[in-house]
């Protein structure tokens, strides 16, 4: 019963991270750049595990009872995307800005690591996906059975973030050529501010707003 129940929770768990758009192509250029890619892909896997572990726990019904911290985060999570998205847009238009892979100081990790964040906990529909519905899924298992779904899907989350992460240096050898970060960096921009267009025009789910 343990190994079906772990298998579901991968399943939903992958199905769900990797759709989180906007976090994947933070962590994809990082991958790219080499710059602070374990703190990236560790902060993505503790942000991930923690929802998790709460919305196994129950907690994720308690969502239900903020629906104003949902709508806060709504719009300063489509805040951050557009200021993003414009530095995205910014690095193309300059072009030469992010061509080769450098280790950055500690200055520019203490960036990385907010943004990281903040593409990790700004997005309300990141707690839907995690504390709600994956929660929801889990109350199918119980006893041990519960834990080894809420340890699947931690498992999916470790598994892409390392692999997005570590596995963007395979790709290198395109993005010696400038113009395929100028191409990289016009694809983010247009990806940030869809997303932010998506958190400001579509609701929240019923009884959430």
């Amino acid at each position: 019963m343990l190994l079906p129940a772990a298998s579901a929770g991968f399943a939903a768990g992958a199905g769900l991270i990797i759709a989180i758009g906007a976090q994947n192509a933070f962590v994809l250029r990082q991958g790219l750049l080499r710059r602070h890619v374990g703190r990236v892909v560790l902060t993505c896997m503790s942000g991930d595990i923690l929802l998790i572990a709460c919305g196994v726990a129950g907690i994720g019904a308690l969502v239900h009872r903020w629906p104003s911290l949902l709508e806060a985060l709504r719009y300063g999570g489509a805040a951050f995307l557009a200021i993003y998205g414009l530095m995205a847009a910014r690095r193309a238009w300059q072009g030469g800005g992010a061509l080769a892979p450098t280790t950055g100081g500690d200055a520019d990790g203490r960036r990385v690591l907010l943004a990281c964040l903040a593409f990790t906990f700004l997005n309300p529909h990141v707690y839907l996906d995690t504390m709600v519905l994956l929660g929801s899924l889990s109350t199918r298992y119980a006893g041990g059975a519960r834990v080894a779904f809420a340890v699947g899907a931690c498992l999916a989350s470790v598994a892409w973030f390392s692999s997005l992460g570590y596995g963007a240096r395979l790709l290198l050898p395109v993005f010696r050529n400038p113009r395929a970060w100028r191409v990289l960096d016009v694809v983010m921009a247009i990806f940030m501010f869809g997303l932010c267009l998506l958190l400001l025009l579509r609701p929240l789910p019923r009884g959430m707003a």
